[in-house]
């Protein structure tokens, strides 16, 4: 890695202050510039300025929630935040920018129209997957075109990119700190012989929940004692309405975890399962789970069948199907050498993901921008009109 100490300017399309996947890698990539020695501005939109710690924060405005990918993503566009972004682009005097998720319309797309030189992208989605956000964007080829270093999360978005833009990338996953999952204990009031642990935003139905609760009464059937640990944002009382009276009993909801408590998650249950329907791009939550040492049961969505290398560091089935799940539930908790090996396997997989080795991988892509572009620049007035023109 080079000496030279850069300015980097980093873009984040959604909402700063709302927990998410992006802004976490985000953070993760700053921090670790930063202790490198190099200087970090990110621009994200923010809904509230005070909830916001990190000072190399920059306020790009508040963001719109915007129905996406079977979730609502917090975005911004517009004339205010363009401008907001160019005047960012001009005073960041930056060597270079990256970019996150280029191809939706919020302000890395600004920053991509608005920007020349050193510019790099990171695209965590499939494009296929962009929807009702396809009609806002304007022809993207010419922007893709000039990025000079692409990243995908997972060989699914490489593949998008390719298909909807016949242009390549590298795929460097998500990054996560293998070590700090390997010391926290499990706390005594959540373990259990057969738990069974879900972690996301349960009333998203693209999460899975309510598929866990139909093949729950099949599992109860070979293993009466377990319960299911249910942590993440979301309304109890919702998710109540869709749990049957008789099996509510079984739930047990820890609400938002910290990182500390999260880890503590992991260490307390039995089976890690991921439910997932779809809206999948890479999977963090399972690549943590593999650093705790914590078997997976996961759809066979195209990101986790990914991740998981076809079943081979945890255990796959049928997506929206509940007689596979409560099947490959029930034969992983019947199998303390199945959990073991799952365990085993899936920490060294883990181990590939951690984020010293992912950070070296984007900043040796840095490398590739730095040799072949002089900084960033603001592009002039005429040459962003021109990116709106379709005969260009």
């Amino acid at each position: 890695m080079s000496s030279t100490k850069k300015r980097i300017g980093i873009v984040c399309p959604y909402g700063w202050d709302t927990p998410g996947g992006v802004q976490i890698h985000i953070k993760e990539l700053a921090d670790w510039l930063q202790k490198r020695g190099h200087e970090v501005s990110v621009l994200a939109p923010v809904t509230d300025e005070e909830n916001v710690k990190e000072p190399y924060v920059i306020s790009a405005g508040r963001p719109v929630p915007i129905p996406f990918n079977g979730s609502v993503a917090r975005v911004l566009f517009g004339p205010l935040a363009s401008s907001r972004v160019k005047q960012w682009i001009e005073n960041g005097n930056f060597d270079l920018i990256h970019i996150h998720e280029p191809a939706i319309p919020s302000i890395g797309l600004l920053a991509g129209w608005a920007s020349e030189g050193a510019i790099v992208a990171t695209f965590h989605a499939s494009t296929a997957k962009f929807g009702a956000f396809n009609v806002l964007i304007t022809p993207l080829d010419p922007l893709i075109e000039r990025i000079s270093g692409k990243i995908a999360v997972s060989e699914i978005a490489r593949e998008t990119l390719k298909e909807r833009f016949d242009t390549e990338a590298v795929v460097i996953p998500n990054g996560i700190h293998v070590e700090k999952f390997e010391i926290p204990q499990a706390k005594p009031e959540w373990s259990g012989e057969k738990n069974i642990g879900f972690l996301g935003r349960f009333n998203e139905s693209r999460k899975g929940l309510e598929l866990l609760i139909k093949a729950l009464p099949k599992v109860l059937d070979k293993h009466p004692n377990t319960k299911v640990l249910v942590a993440g944002p979301g309304e109890k009382e919702s998710a109540l309405k869709l749990i049957p009276q008789s099996l509510q009993k079984y739930f047990i909801f820890l609400g938002p975890l910290s990182e500390e408590d999260k880890v503590s998650f992991f260490k307390s249950i039995s089976i890690y399962v991921a439910p997932n329907t779809g809206g999948e791009s890479f999977g963090i939550i399972l690549a943590e789970a593999m650093a705790s040492h914590t078997p997976i049961v996961a759809s066979d969505l195209p990101a986790f069948t990914s991740l998981l290398d076809g079943g081979k560091f945890g255990k796959l089935f049928r997506s929206e199907d509940s007689d596979a799940l409560a099947s490959a539930l029930n034969e992983i908790l019947s199998s303390p050498e199945k959990q073991a090996h799952y365990a085993r396997l899936g920490f060294e997989k883990a181990k590939e993901l951690d984020w010293e080795k992912v950070a070296e991988s984007i900043f040796n892509v840095y490398e590739l921008a730095f040799a072949t572009n002089d900084g960033v620049r603001l592009a002039s007035e005429k040459r962003i009109w021109n990116r709106f023109r379709s005969d260009d």
